[in-house]
């Protein structure tokens, strides 16, 4: 019997192990400070930019006002009305974009509103196409930036997307804005040094039309970003990570628009990782492309209050492990795992965190790791499968 409970740590600590060196390698080397990026040369493509929205009448005014001066005389901005039931056409369009209203509830989802979108552009087609959600801030000069990178790269770029806690938050939300930086900003930037590719992020993405216009975009799943991004990189062209280039968004202040949107996002994520990561780990050792492999071990890091809950997790069983028998191996290869993730966390903080949460608060993550448990626990017995808008604030 103790055989048998040392080889189920010994499994564990192999499986752990991996996604905690991904992100440790990836917070390393992302640690340098992240200097500002040089102009890219070429000549600036058509673009497009297309937003999809579902009843954004209260936010899509401002992304549209942070797009448009952007824009030149050859461009289009194009916001797709989808499934609307309040004034987020008429808003859209007195605030200076081109509206489509598309209407079938039995397609629900951001997937179908960009296959409408895209196929629209198709009379006009662009030379990139840039997607950017109703609710969210495209940063001065990462239109121009982001679509001459994908014209350079012939590949799909993703912006840096950002989340940010609403003003006189709680320590709680501040704990997410930085679980959101390591997730968004450390992760792809240590794999973009590395030359390897980063995951699709929803909004601040630009595509070269050939990649776009041909891409499989028509379904409801819950992260059709990550999704599409697997797609693609399966097929030969992988995303590449721009930093320079920005866009950013807000938290739900409601606690009810805050839940829905994190159960999306993480049941997502973890439904991802089982159902794509095997499959694109064996295509990328098929086709011998080390990006495609890198995405997928960067595919199997789960988010991290959940990496941790499992290590912290392991580390309690082989401790007990060793009370109980004098079999002390589990505990020191745990105890490993548990520094190794540790300092990953703690250097994203040192460079990337300490603006956005003291180091006082930093200890509310074990608070904020506890509180997620119910999350975790509803995707194995009643995960989400269905794409649910975030309520938002003035709801």
């Amino acid at each position: 019997m103790t055989l048998f409970f040392a080889a189920l740590l010994y499994i564990a600590i192999a499986i752990l192990l991996i996604p905690v060196l991904v992100l440790f390698v990836q917070a390393v080397v992302a640690f340098p400070v992240l200097r500002a990026g040089l102009p890219l040369a070429g000549q600036r493509p058509r673009i497009a930019v297309l937003v999809p929205a579902h009843n954004e009448e209260a936010g899509v005014a401002a992304t549209i006002a942070s797009v448009l001066p952007q824009l030149t005389g050859a461009d289009r901005l194009l916001v797709v009305a989808d499934n609307c039931n309040d004034a987020t056409a008429s808003v859209a369009s007195t605030a200076g974009a081109e509206v489509r209203e598309r209407s079938d509830l039995s397609q629900r989802g951001k997937g179908y509103a960009l296959d409408f979108g895209v196929r629209c552009l198709a009379d006009n087609p662009p030379d990139v196409l840039i997607i950017a959600d109703a609710d969210c801030i495209v940063t001065s000069g990462a239109i121009d930036q982001l679509a001459r990178k994908a014209m350079l790269t012939s590949m799909p770029v993703q912006a840096l997307y950002l989340m940010h806690a609403p003003a006189g938050s709680s320590p709680m939300k501040r704990v997410s804005e930085f679980a959101w930086t390591v997730k968004n900003l450390v992760r792809p930037l240590g794999f973009h040094r590395l030359g390897l590719p980063c995951q699709l992020m929803g909004a601040g993405m630009a595509f070269p039309w050939s990649t776009i216009s041909s891409a499989s975009l028509a379904n409801g799943h819950i992260v059709e970003d990550l999704k599409l991004g697997i797609d693609l990189a399966i097929k030969g062209t992988p995303p590449v990570f721009y930093p320079h280039a920005m866009v950013y968004s807000t938290f739900p202040a409601s606690v009810a628009g805050a839940q829905t949107q994190r159960t999306r996002w993480e049941h997502g994520h973890l439904s991802m990782m089982l159902s794509e990561a095997p499959n694109m780990l064996s295509e990328g050792i098929r086709q011998r492309k080390i990006g495609v492999i890198a995405m997928a071990l960067d595919l199997c890091v789960p988010p991290v209050a959940l990496l941790m809950l499992l290590v912290i997790a392991l580390f309690s069983g082989a401790l007990l492990f060793g009370l109980v028998t004098g079999v002390l191996w589990p505990l020191a290869l745990s105890a490993v795992v548990l520094s190794v993730l540790g300092s990953a966390v703690l250097l994203s903080w040192w460079r990337y965190g300490k603006q956005i949460l003291s180091a006082q608060n930093l200890g509310m993550a074990v608070i904020y790791m506890l509180a997620k448990i119910p999350l975790y626990l509803k995707f194995l017995v009643s995960r989400q499968v269905e794409w649910v808008r975030s309520k938002r604030d003035s709801e």
